[in-house]
Order: structure tokens, then C-alpha cells, then sequence
């Protein structure tokens, strides 16, 4: 699997999702800066990842969605190139539209930093593939605007759709519907607030994130 991280100004967890990516697959990933717009044509994915972009000026990932390589990351996410959005990534992902709804502050207006319990709601997609529908796992999510919300007609949709891909059982922001990541209609991209790039070798004493990096390795590589 050839995969690229795309680094942004204050990104913090760029090289996490690298090393994790080269951890499953054995294979070195590329960087990307935010300012080239160049992004090779061969790649099996696409990882936007977690940190405050930009500073987290305007709004979260509002800057970092109008930066020069997210236009070429737009036109490879519709021509079908699987894209995963952690955290920030994933406000990236909901500001340049490629994702529906939106964040606000967390609910209790304090940063949240620990493990979650989640669910996997959907284990037939690319990033899920490795797990059972409906097992729960523990992550750690690291946000002070993981607050997703949309409106009724959208959550509707992604519910009817399937297209909720995980879901807190212990939901530290407030997100609505207990929502921690989501697909877009084919099921190519990804976004979520939890960090599985933090669990995924011994050293974290915790591997439940390896398999998201597994399912994409064996459904892309």
C-alpha cells in the first residue's frame, strides 16, 4: 500500500499516522507539505491527520481546508482515492465538504484527553474490515472541538445510509448521536475523532487501532 500524510503548520500527530502505516504495512510513507500541490498519482491512500492546524484559527480545520494540496486532495478524494481524517483531519475533511456536518466546543468547554470506550458500527468498509460489527474498543481521543453536530435531515441520512462508521459508548464532547466517525456516500473516506494511530504497537500497550490501519492495508494495498 502506498500511502502520504499530509502535514499542515502545527500538525501533531503527522508522524504518529506514519509510523503506524509503516508499522502494519512495512513500507515508508511519504509526506506531504501543505503548501505543493503536487500529490503522486499512485497512491492507495490519503491520511489527513490529527493536531490544531493553522493554530486552529477561524475554526478548526477551516484554514488547513483552503491550503494549496487540499485542492489536489479534493479532486483525488471524488476520483475514488481513499482518504482517513483523524481528529483534525476529519475537520478538514467536514470544511472542504467532503464530509457533511460540522464541530463545536466540547461540551463541558474543556480539552479531553483519555481513552474512550467506541463501537464499530460498520465492519464491511475499507477502514473496518478487520473488526466485528458492533465490538467495542478503546481509543484515546485528544480534542477541544470534537463536538459534531449536523441537522436532523443529514444524521438521518448517515444513519439510514449506514454511513456511521463508529460511535462512542462513553462520549466525551458531546457529539451528537454519540457520533465518532463517519463515511461519505461510497464509503472511500473517513472521518473520526478518536486517535487509532495511538494504539497500535506494543509500546502503548494497547494495539485496538492496529486493524483500521490492517483493514486498508488488505482492502487497498
Amino acid at each position: 500500500m502506498k500511502a502520504a500524510v499530509v502535514v499542515f503548520p502545527a500538525s501533531n500527530c503527522d508522524r504518529d499516522a506514519a509510523t503506524a502505516l509503516e508499522f502494519v504495512t512495512g513500507k515508508k510513507t511519504q509526506m506531504l507539505w501543505h503548501g505543493d500541490t503536487d500529490v503522486p498519482a499512485d497512491l492507495d491512500l490519503i491520511v489527513l491527520p490529527g493536531g490544531f492546524s493553522y493554530g486552529d484559527y477561524l475554526r478548526c480545520g477551516a484554514m488547513a481546508a483552503r491550503s494549496p494540496i487540499m485542492q489536489t486532495v479534493v479532486e483525488r478524494a471524488k476520483a475514488g482515492t481513499p482518504i482517513l481524517g483523524i481528529c483534525n483531519g476529519w475537520q478538514i475533511l467536514a470544511e472542504c465538504g467532503l464530509l457533511p456536518g460540522g464541530f463545536l466546543r466540547n461540551a463541558g468547554l474543556k480539552f479531553v484527553n483519555r481513552p474512550v470506550a467506541i463501537r464499530v458500527e460498520d465492519s464491511q468498509s475499507i477502514f473496518t474490515n478487520r473488526y466485528e460489527a458492533g465490538e467495542e474498543i478503546s481509543i484515546p481521543v485528544a480534542n477541544g472541538e470534537g463536538n459534531f453536530f449536523a441537522d436532523d435531515a443529514t444524521l438521518d441520512r448517515l444513519e439510514g445510509e449506514g454511513r456511521v462508521a463508529v460511535r462512542y459508548l462513553d462520549n466525551p464532547n458531546g457529539s451528537i448521536r454519540n457520533i465518532a466517525g463517519v463515511f461519505n456516500e461510497t464509503k472511500t473516506i473517513m472521518g473520526m475523532m478518536p486517535h487509532p494511530e495511538r494504539h497500535v504497537d506494543d509500546i502503548a500497550f494497547n494495539q485496538t487501532g492496529r486493524r483500521f490501519f490492517e483493514s486498508l492495508a488488505g482492502a487497498v494495498g
